[in-house]
Formats: structure tokens, sequence, C-alpha cells
């Protein structure tokens, strides 16, 4: 637990020091979806709830990283795709060498729980983008609640993953 507390701790000084405006995803929503993934995994919560938190985690963070190398002004053609792809790939292919990702016995629906939760947070975290942005259109650029972002991504995830606990069952 002293080991999570602190990691959360360095994320948040990290976040303090790289905050801006023109972050597609904010570093308080990457520090929340960790902080969410780090007490499931801890609680012992099932790999397919986990996985919806580790999608939502990797999404935000492959998307705040090309945001931030936007902002230092490189121009790498399809930034945001091969960002993405890096972040997924240096997440799944140790969790797949180590066999955490391939069990035969850790299945939901014939598909591995981690992958499962995984592709669903991170659809989840796109819906969530997406109703943020609908919200904001409708009201004319402005927010309709305070922290309206997280508040979503976190309503959306925390509600997919009781579904994803029931379905565990």
């Amino acid at each position: 637990m002293k080991k999570v507390f602190i990691s959360l701790l360095a994320l948040i000084a990290l976040s303090k020091l790289t905050i801006s405006s023109a972050f597609a995803f904010c570093p308080i929503c990457t520090v929340a979806v960790g902080a969410g993934l780090g007490l499931s995994r801890y609680l012992g919560v099932d790999d397919s709830v986990s996985g919806i938190w580790v999608g939502a985690l990797v999404f935000s963070s492959a998307l705040w990283f090309s945001s931030w190398l936007k902002k230092k002004g490189l121009k790498i053609p399809y930034r945001s795709i091969l960002t993405t792809l890096t972040f997924y790939s240096v997440t799944l292919i140790p969790l797949y060498f180590t066999k955490i990702i391939g069990h035969p016995f850790n299945t939901l629906w014939g598909i591995d729980k981690l992958i499962l939760g995984i592709t669903a947070g991170s659809i989840l975290f796109l819906f969530s983008w997406v109703a943020d942005r609908h919200l904001r259109t409708r009201n004319n650029g402005k927010v309709v609640i305070y922290y309206q972002k997280i508040l979503i991504t976190m309503a959306f995830l925390i509600v997919s993953s009781l579904i994803f606990y029931l379905l565990a069952q």
C-alpha cells in the first residue's frame, strides 16, 4: 500500500509540472484512472474489471503524451496513432510474456479477461471524451458542472466496472 501511495504522489507531482490547457486528456484524469487501477489490483478485483482501468489509463496516457509531443513542437507523422500503438505495446507485450494474458482459464465469453477489460476501458474512455465534447457543445463551449470531464470519465468507468464485476461472478 505504501508503494501505491508513493507512486500516486509521484504522479501527482509530475502532473503539476506538466499541466497545460492544451492537453486532450488532462493529467488529473490520468492520475485518477491510475489510482483506480492501483486500488482495484490491491483489493484483488477480477482481471476484467482491472482491465477496464488499465485500458483507460493506457489510452489516456498515450493521448496525453501525444499532446505533450505536439506542445513541444515535434512534427511526427501519425503522432497520436504511433504513441497509442507504442503505449499499448509497452503494456500488453510484457503481460503476454509473463503469462498474465493468455491463461486458458481466465476468460469471459471466450476472451481473456484482461484483454476484454482493456478493450472495454479504452472504448469507454473514448466515449467519455465524446460525451464531454457533446455536453460542452450544447452548453456553448462551457462545462455544465465543474470537473465535468473527470466526473464523466469516472462515471463511465465505475458503472462498467460494476457491470463486469457482476458478470464475472
